[in-house]
């Protein structure tokens, strides 16, 4: 008998490309498929973008002015958009179609203002025009498509269904919801047209895939209410359909659940990795497993909520969970938008990125502040290089997109070294970006091969900017390293976004003024390009939400539930009034990041008096240039990433006077031909020739890469005198100026 899986993602996570959960789950099932001659089938959907598309359609958006045009006390801007709904209607299709590059020509009607019917979003566009500088016609246009879509989005909100957003559907219920009071109120309330076009779609995916078994991601709270929805349906309609749901906020908020209320909507929740756990709900399901030997499942059992985990198989190793599949999915129907045009912020918005995993877990696993305790983080799992590019390949071939989204929690710098170096041996076209830790790691060399393989961007945690604080979140870094690291990475064409925390526990006015400082620094020298504030949450999993007393602060809230548990309330009695600073901060780093007031002084952005910083002014300027810390490790390797060189010896000419006769050495030179240019390098002829004869030692395609130990070894025997004497040399340093990478 064959079971049927059929794999949702709920409304709503981004517009522009597919959260990687079911796919992921998709590439595991298949394995399974071909392990046991296809018992299981699978099958995928994004809801999400499926319910975007047809609201912001010529015929869902004419039913949202009807609808809207019965609501009473609508605001001006609302009733500014019901005037205009004819020309919403009309410039809908087209401009869907524009942020989908099926119509690009529509930028020039877009971009000159003359097409687009505008509400509230638009008011201060004019004083953004600044900010696209070179953006481009295409991208200003994008903009601006997007600011339309925001219009008839607070429409949505305001007339249709308070819960609409784009990239979250009722995150009010789903966030800190300790009781299910609130969500079940809303699940038994008539829908609304958001709800009814999702369940619409839901209906057609059954009928074309009749389903055995829905499982429903859930990464975000944002995501709980629309998967809910879709729970309800099936258990009202299709009552033999089996309903699991898992992923991020099941993994997070529900790991003491004992509300069965929950259990009217789905049949089992499951936590933490999804492979091992769904395996042992199929055979269950297929009669092959008792209930008491699932895993890390909870279920409905005479009334009460029973949580089980009696299996004893282990979690699916990452080498066999498969390749992440994508087949079903709408790949063309995403939205590119650039919500803000900072260049690093609109990564998350704008393209088509494929998501993959480096690593399971994280290989720190010590912040304070994030949730080390769950298996999502504390199981570190690395995959290897060639079977990352495995499923790079397979990957690309099946979507058509070679544009990559590493979304490991911090990629691991060896791993992304091999990574690359395994790209550039393969010949693959990779644009990738991903979080990382700022690890000394991360030397210049690194950075400039990453560049090299594809890497555009990569974003990590400067945090509060305060040695005092990062040392004791046991975030393992300084912040005179982040800017040295940071400083790597720009060097090379890496844009660096830097997350950015205020409110850690104890954290005072005098510290997240200086902290402000640090950052103010970090963009005067343009190391850092783009950055976000978040305020500290105190999560139930994190040392600090279990042991919240070892670092001076006290729980007071919320009261236990028997639903989700995760977001704490705290009380700070050691630290600042932070949330004075929330304003303050968002706005100064909003011109930052602009390249505006960088000059001003702090106090400016803050609507009451703040300590004056304690910080040096050229603090990371000096942090930048200290190379104490750099050196050579014996075991890095040799690499030049470049195509071989051709070799000229050249004979020098001998004086005529007597004076003149001296002993000169046959030169060297070394044309390396490159992408822009010729480079010629000068060597001693020796030495040229003894490069030229070990090349395949250091090129790309070397069957092991070469230790700078053995190269010197080599150096040495060839009788051409000590290495370490010869690194001292222009030649060493021409070269190394030419492209020789030591990783």
């Amino acid at each position: 008998m064959t079971t049927r899986v059929l794999l949702l993602t709920p409304p709503f996570t981004q517009l522009n490309t597919p959260y990687p959960a079911t796919a992921y789950l998709k590439g595991y099932l298949n394995t399974l498929a071909l392990a046991d001659g296809g018992s299981v089938v699978a099958h995928q959907a994004d809801l999400g973008i499926e319910t975007i598309v047809r609201l912001f359609s010529t015929q869902g958006l004419s039913e949202v002015f009807s609808a809207a045009s019965t609501v009473a006390d609508l605001s001006e801007n609302s009733q500014r958009m019901l005037r205009l709904q004819a020309d919403y209607v009309a410039t809908i299709g087209p401009t869907i179609r524009f942020l989908q590059h099926r119509n690009p020509t529509l930028a020039h009607a877009i971009a000159d203002r003359s097409y687009l019917p505008e509400a509230s979003r638009f008011a201060e566009v004019d004083e953004l025009d600044w900010a696209f500088g070179t953006m481009g016609l295409h991208d200003k246009a994008r903009h601006l498509a997007t600011l339309y879509l925001e219009d008839i989005g607070d429409l949505v909100a305001e007339a249709i269904d308070p819960h609409f957003g784009f990239s979250r559907y009722a995150e009010r219920l789903g966030r800190t919801a300790t009781h299910f009071d609130d969500l079940h109120a809303a699940l038994t309330a008539p829908d609304t047209l958001v709800g009814k076009t999702l369940l619409e779609l839901l209906e057609a995916k059954i009928a074309q895939y009749q389903p055995t078994v829905v499982c429903l991601t859930v990464p975000f709270p944002g995501n709980l209410f629309g998967a809910l929805l879709c729970g309800r349906h099936l258990k009202q309609h299709y009552p033999t359909v089996r309903v699991v749901l898992g992923g991020g906020y099941a993994n997070t908020e529900l790991r003491s659940l004992r509300e069965p209320r929950l259990f009217d909507y789905v049949d089992f929740v499951s936590l933490d990795d999804g492979e091992a756990p769904l395996r042992s709900l199929l055979e269950h399901i297929q009669g092959k497993r008792e209930a008491a030997k699932l895993k890390r499942t909870f279920m409905r059992v005479n009334g009460e909520v029973v949580y089980q985990n009696g299996s004893s198989d282990r979690d699916v190793a990452q080498r066999d969970t498969g390749t992440p599949d994508y087949a079903d999915l709408p790949l063309n129907d995403y939205l590119s938008v650039i919500e803000v045009t900072n260049p690093m912020h609109r990564l998350w918005s704008d393209g088509r990125w494929n998501k993959l995993t480096l690593a399971h877990g994280c290989y720190w696993g010590k912040c304070s502040f994030c949730d080390i305790s769950l298996d999502y983080i504390a199981r570190y799992e690395p995959l290897t290089a060639g079977l990352l590019c495995d499923r790079i390949e397979t990957i690309m071939a099946q979507t058509g997109q070679n544009g990559f989204h590493f979304v490991d929690e911090a990629a691991p710098p060896a791993l992304m070294r091999d990574l690359a170096l395994e790209i550039l041996r393969r010949g693959l076209t990779v644009v990738w970006w991903t979080n990382i830790r700022f690890e000394k790691a991360f030397t210049t060399d690194l950075c400039q091969l990453l560049k090299l393989s594809g890497c555009i961007a990569v974003s990590g945690g400067l945090e509060v900017a305060s040695d005092r604080l990062l040392d004791r979140m046991k975030k393992g870094v300084t912040v005179a390293q982040v800017a040295r690291v940071a400083n790597h990475f720009t060097t090379a064409g890496i844009m660096v976004h830097a997350y950015l925390m205020y409110g850690f526990p104890t954290q005072t006015a005098q510290e997240t003024i200086d902290s402000l400082e640090m950052v103010r620094q970090l963009f005067a020298i343009g190391v850092v390009q783009s950055g976000f504030w978040h305020r500290f949450a105190m999560t139930a999993h994190s040392p600090v939400g279990l042991h919240p007393a070892g670092f001076d602060v006290q729980r007071i809230g919320p009261t236990d539930g028997p639903f989700a548990d995760n977001d704490l309330e705290h009380a700070d009695p050691l630290g600042a009034d932070h949330a004075r600073f929330s304003e303050g901060l968002r706005k100064s780093l909003f011109n930052y990041m602009h390249g505006v007031g960088l000059e001003l002084p702090l106090a400016n952005w803050f609507t009451f008096r703040v300590p004056t910083t304690t910080i040096p002014r050229k603090y990371i300027e000096r942090a930048i240039a200290d190379t104490s810390e750099d050196s050579v490790r014996t075991h890095a390797l040799l690499v030049w990433p470049g195509h071989a060189p051709t070799l000229t010896v050249v004979q020098p000419r001998r004086g005529r006077q007597a004076s003149q006769r001296v002993s000169v050495v046959p030169q060297a030179e070394l044309t390396f031909a490159r992408r822009q240019d010729d480079l010629v390098l000068d060597l001693p002829a020796p030495i040229g020739e003894w490069l030229m004869h070990n090349w395949p030692k250091f090129s790309l395609k070397a069957p092991e890469p070469i230790t700078i130990q053995q190269v010197g070894t080599t150096f040495e025997q060839a009788g051409l005198g000590n290495f370490s004497a010869f690194q001292q040399t222009d030649g060493w340093a021409d070269w190394r100026a030419a492209g020789l990478l030591v990783l």
